[in-house]
């Protein structure tokens, strides 16, 4: 499975801050409706399921996340 977001640029430095339970890009959370935890969900399912989960920055912004199933 993969998904795109088209959001900000993500630094590839920080693409695995991300999959930290409370973790976003921006510092300054005004305005956001997540919580940081989609991501950190993800992985833990992708773990539970013998896989990983992984992600890569889009271009020209946003995140690829791409989990692969056995």
């Amino acid at each position: 499975m993969r998904t795109r977001s088209d959001g900000p640029t993500v630094p590839a430095e920080r693409v695995p801050d991300l999959f930290e339970p409370f973790r976003g890009l921006a510092q300054d959370r005004v305005g956001a409706t997540g919580h940081g935890l989609g991501l950190a969900i993800v992985r833990s399912i992708a773990e539970a399921h013998g896989t990983e989960a992984t992600a890569e920055p889009g271009s020209p912004g946003g995140l690829t996340v791409t989990v692969r199933f056995p």
